[in-house]
């Protein structure tokens, strides 16, 4: 069993939804969680996962539409979140300072918000990262102390820095397809020294599809390759590898699946 823990099926289309989930189910990926981007997301994102049983969902502002829409409120959150019991965490939120006119104010101030909300509901918090290193850790530090929470850092590209400072709060760390990239292997070296009881694995589909995918649209059911690549880099079995992320997934989201 293989779980993708963190793709946006919100994104695709109506008409090719069900097949996307098809396919995963197909793949061996028996469970997905579809991660929100935006509160314009919130209601479609609980209807998803309303109609599949094999899809978790997540409600939060990434920090790049946090500029668009404005910051949802902490109120907002919680009201999205208590909605359906299946939305098992908050995000994808965090910081992304790639843009050159980037509000690093605005997007501190989102992340804080919903910290204080996984504080609240004991949810795992899913973090965005991109050119933040310094800042992220400096808020997840500060915020940690405060209050303890669970955290995913998503779709890591960091150095080995980053991810010591993040395993030292205890929080998880995900692989994406950019583990399987050409140009990717100081990432691979990164992952070959994280412990194995703290390692997801994810599409962020439909974006960041996996070799030998690239160029294509991504979707939950390639989650196989990027499983694939890091059971090479950690030097077990692919099977050994769904059994410990899907194991890893479920002992964070404090899940009673199979």
């Amino acid at each position: 069993m293989l779980i993708d823990s963190h793709c946006h099926l919100d994104m695709y289309s109506d008409e090719i939804r069900d097949d996307i989930v098809k396919n995963a189910n197909s793949a061996g990926v028996k469970y997905m969680l579809n991660a929100c981007a935006a509160r314009k997301s919130f209601e479609k994102i609980i209807d998803i996962t309303d109609k599949y049983d094999c899809v978790f969902g997540a409600i939060g502002q990434h920090p790049e539409e946090a500029e668009r829409e404005g910051i949802v409120s902490k109120e907002e959150l919680l009201s999205a979140i208590s909605k359906s019991k299946k939305i098992i965490a908050i995000g994808e939120t965090g910081l992304d300072y790639s843009s050159e006119n980037f509000n690093r104010d605005l997007q501190i101030e989102n992340l804080i918000n919903h910290i204080e909300v996984s504080q609240t509901t004991n949810l795992p918090i899913i973090i965005h990262n991109r050119d933040s290193n310094d800042d992220m850790t400096e808020i997840l530090s500060s915020q940690f102390k405060k209050k303890p929470f669970k955290a995913i850092i998503h779709c890591f590209t960091a150095d080995k820095k980053m991810a010591d400072a993040m395993l030292e709060f205890g929080f998880y760390i995900s692989a994406s397809g950019i583990i399987t990239f050409k140009g990717a292997s100081d990432l691979r070296d990164v992952f070959k020294t994280l412990p194995l009881e703290k390692i997801l694995v994810e599409t962020d589909s439909p974006y960041l599809a996996p070799v030998p995918f690239r160029g294509k649209t991504n979707e939950p059911a390639f989650v196989v390759e990027t499983a694939k690549k890091l059971a090479d880099i950690m030097e077990k079995s692919f099977d050994e590898i769904s059994d410990i992320t899907s194991e890893n997934f479920k002992r964070l989201f404090e899940l009673d699946i199979k």
